[in-house]
This record gives C-alpha cells, sequence and structure tokens, in this order.
C-alpha cells in the first residue's frame, strides 16, 4: 500500500483540481466557438463531460483537503468545485474554512443548499459556525433540527467561540457501578467509538463525574474490578465558561487528548477533544501573525482589492504619523547630514540592528504573556535580563560596525559615534521590545496587536535622534 505525506497529498490535490479546472475553461471556450444551430446543445453537452471528471474527484477528496483548496482557489474556480462537493461533505468543509472564505460561500451558495449543508453538522460545529450565518437562516436551520440537538446546539451558542461551551457531547459513559467487563462488552456493542476517545468518563446516579479511565487501563486491569476503583482520581475537568486558551495550555500541559467538561454542581456535560483545541491553535496563531503586522481582521487571499485595501488602513495610517515623526527626527539634523555625507549612509544601520534586537525581545515577551509566564512582578526582572543582553551585544557589534566604519570612512571619531549609537539603540530596543507588549497586555489589548509597528517607530526614531545627535556634539 503507497503512502503520501499530509502535506504532499494536499498539494498533489490542489495540482489535480486545478488541472482540471484548466481543462474545463479550454473545454470550454472550444465549444463555445463551434457554429451552426447545435452550438447550444453541443455547449451543454461539453459542460456536463468537463465537470463529470472534476465532479468525480471532489467527491471523493477529503473534507479537510477540500476546505484547504477552496481557501487556495480564487472566487469563480472556487465557486466551481464548491458546487461539485456533495451535502455532506460540503458541511464538513464548511466548518474548516476561515471565516472570511466561509462568510464569502454563505453568499454564493443558494438557500436551499445553505440549509441542507447546515443541518448535516453536529449541532456543536453548527454554535461554532453560528457566528457566519444569517440569523432568519440560523432560526430555519434549527427548527429543522431534532429535539435532543436543538437543545445542544442552543447551548453552546450561549457560550463565545472563546469558551469551552462550544464542546462536544459525543462520549462514552458507564456507571460506577459496572465492572470493567461490563464496560468492554459495552464498547464492543457500539457501532463505532466517538473521534478522540482515549478514556471512558465514570459517573455516579445523579450524573456526577467521577472520574475517567483510559482505555488502555480496561485492557490491562482485572475485568472483574468495578470501574470506580480504578478510574483516575486526578482527572483534569473544565467549566462550559472555562476560557479555551486555558484548555488549550491544560492540553498542551497534560499532553490530553479529551477532557470532561462538567457544569458548577459537577454533573457531566460534555467533552472537549483534541481536534478542538487544535482548531484553536491553529486559528490563533493566524491571527496573532495578522495582528502583529496591524491587520485588523482575516482577509480572503483573493479578496476584492478594495475591502482588502480597507483591512490594511488603520495601521497604515499610524506607520504613516511615525514615519513623519522619524523624518523631522532626521530633518533637524540636516545641517549635520550635509557635512558629513557618510552619516547618511550609516543612521540606517543603526535603525536597522536595534528593530531586530527589539523583535527578538518583543517575541520572547509575547509568547510569555500568552502562556501565563510572565507576571506584572516579574516584569523587572525580564527587563534587567534583556537589559544585560542588549549590552553584551550592544558592546560586540558596536565595535564590529564602528571598525566596519573606521575602515570605511577612515574617521576614528566616526567609528566611535557608531559605536556608541549602536549601543544605546539596543538598550533602547530591549526597553521598548519588554514595555510594549506589556503595556498593551495592561490595557486589556492583545500584545501582538500592531506591536511591530510602533517597535519600528521607536527603534527607527531613536536610531536616527542617537546616531546623529552624537554625531552633532562629537564631530562638529
Amino acid at each position: 500500500m503507497a503512502t503520501i505525506r499530509s502535506e504532499a497529498r494536499l498539494q498533489e490535490t490542489l495540482d489535480r483540481i486545478a488541472r482540471l479546472l484548466e481543462k474545463h475553461r479550454v473545454l470550454d471556450t472550444l465549444a463555445a466557438r463551434q457554429e451552426g444551430p447545435k452550438r447550444d446543445l453541443l455547449e451543454h453537452l461539453q459542460h456536463r463531460q468537463n465537470l463529470a471528471e472534476l465532479h468525480k474527484f471532489v467527491r471523493a477528496t477529503h473534507a479537510a483537503d477540500l476546505a484547504f483548496v477552496l481557501e487556495a482557489l480564487p472566487p469563480g474556480d472556487r465557486r466551481t468545485v464548491w458546487d461539485q462537493a456533495s451535502v455532506e461533505q460540503a458541511g464538513l468543509a464548511f466548518v474548516e474554512v476561515s471565516n472570511v472564505v466561509r462568510e464569502w460561500l454563505v453568499e454564493s451558495t443558494s438557500h436551499e443548499r445553505l440549509i441542507a449543508l447546515l443541518t448535516t453538522l453536529d449541532p456543536e460545529d453548527l454554535g461554532y459556525v453560528a457566528d457566519s450565518i444569517p440569523s432568519d437562516i440560523l432560526r430555519e436551520v434549527s427548527r429543522a433540527l431534532a429535539s435532543a440537538d436543538r437543545q445542544a446546539y442552543e447551548e453552546s451558542i450561549q457560550y463565545g467561540e472563546d469558551r469551552v461551551g462550544h464542546m462536544s457531547r459525543e462520549m462514552v459513559i458507564v456507571g460506577e457501578t459496572t465492572t470493567i467487563q461490563q464496560t468492554i462488552e459495552e464498547l464492543r456493542a457500539l457501532a463505532e467509538l466517538p473521534p478522540q476517545t482515549d478514556r471512558v468518563f465514570v459517573i455516579d446516579a445523579r450524573h456526577v463525574l467521577r472520574g475517567s479511565i483510559p482505555l488502555q487501563t480496561l485492557l490491562l486491569k482485572d475485568p472483574s474490578l468495578p470501574v470506580v476503583g480504578v478510574c483516575a482520581s486526578d482527572t483534569v475537568t473544565f467549566a462550559p465558561g472555562d476560557a479555551i486558551a486555558d484548555a488549550v495550555k491544560a492540553f498542551e500541559r497534560y499532553d490530553l487528548v479529551s477532557a470532561p467538561v462538567v457544569d458548577d454542581r459537577g454533573k457531566l456535560v460534555g467533552r472537549i477533544t483534541v481536534d478542538s483545541v487544535m482548531d484553536v491553535v491553529r486559528a490563533d496563531a493566524e491571527w496573532r501573525a495578522l495582528k502583529q503586522a496591524g491587520l485588523s481582521r482575516d482577509e480572503d487571499l483573493f479578496a476584492r482589492p478594495w475591502d482588502s485595501a480597507r483591512n490594511r488602513w488603520p495601521w497604515l495610517a499610524i506607520n504613516l504619523v511615525t514615519a513623519f515623526i522619524a523624518s523631522r527626527v532626521i530633518g533637524r539634523f540636516e545641517a549635520t547630514i550635509t557635512s558629513l555625507s557618510a552619516l547618511a549612509t550609516l543612521m540606517p544601520i543603526v535603525a536597522s540592528i536595534g528593530g531586530n534586537t527589539g523583535n527578538q525581545t518583543m517575541a520572547i515577551v509575547i509568547r510569555a504573556l500568552a502562556v501565563d509566564q510572565l507576571r506584572p512582578s516579574g516584569a523587572a526582572r525580564v527587563l534587567n535580563k534583556e537589559l544585560v543582553i542588549s549590552l553584551l551585544n550592544g558592546s560586540v557589534w558596536g565595535v564590529v560596525v564602528g571598525i566596519a566604519a573606521l575602515g570605511l570612512y577612515s574617521n576614528l571619531a566616526l567609528g566611535a559615534v557608531m559605536m556608541s549609537a549602536v549601543v544605546l539603540n539596543l538598550v533602547v530596543a530591549a526597553v521598548a521590545g519588554v514595555a510594549i507588549p506589556l503595556a498593551l497586555h495592561a490595557t486589556g489589548r492583545d500584545p501582538a496587536y500592531g506591536s511591530s509597528v510602533l517597535l519600528t517607530f521607536v527603534t527607527d526614531a531613536m536610531g536616527f535622534f542617537l546616531f546623529l545627535g552624537l554625531a552633532s556634539a562629537i564631530l562638529f
């Protein structure tokens, strides 16, 4: 049996669909060139024949791979591929795509097909995508659900996307009086186990969680023992209102595959699984990367240019203001630069090395805040450490840059200015790299949001000011 690595399979799927789409376009063009009274019939037959192979391949594609393909295609091709998917397959892919592509699919899908694919979703998945769906469609879908599914859906939408309340209710439960042998027999009687089932949950007569038993424990322990005697007493649990970010950290810390969710009375109401956690981790990583660049929201790779442009305006405006401020710093030393043209060629080096150092410091601080390793009480210690590091690096690389300036311009004083400016700007970068994310975090904002723009402004403006100020004081 041949095996294919996941990334290779994804790329192969995308390439195959791209080739089929291109073939479809070429054959459609040739059919359109036919002359005569039967032209419309020929075009119709050609269109159906062209799509047959694409239809067959799309239907055989895994829903998660289909979601990847949909995000990688421009709108016209995306619509063609989307129309070939089965209702069940489209529903699963609908959950997997990004929010912006999901919103595009809502706008591009007929009312009847959208209702049909949404009714195939689990109540938890329906709650997960609810924010992307118009309220009138949600009401219609809710009325079409079975009573138990409707209740589960309504419970899930009580909680925000950042809460554990968007959980799965598919799990294996046994009573505390059940033996291990009886539990194994119950598992064998099931048609299939719920996804990511690594443990069985033990409850009492009031549905209160007593603990959980890993599947391997069921296989290794004496079959005659009651499950309550072998269940883990230190089972990690969550409440529906707990932050999903806390669950992510717990899953990473304790290497969890699934964990129970209990209400305020200790009753088992669901479970959270590693696939849900991984979706959150992926989405959070993508969102942080966008926010660090100053983007206010995600955007479709093939969105209309006007929409994408507006998404990028806020921090571009801020960046423009900060650039003007930095330019005025240079303007104050225009006479100095005119007197020694070498300053104009050397000052970007000071700003650049400061920005690099600041980004390194800031990345460490943002990560520490994200995993709750950095508290206000520890901020001073982190700052002291980064200052020492900046002084060490500044001393080493300041000497290197100073010697290089001396070699290029045969000016000892200029080399000394260059060395001093590098050391001082690295200190400034270290302070900014710690202070900016901490300040954003203290005001309730994401420390990654626009932090790189602010850091660039500080290191550029201060780099220019320090270098040109020292040059004015020492060289003239």
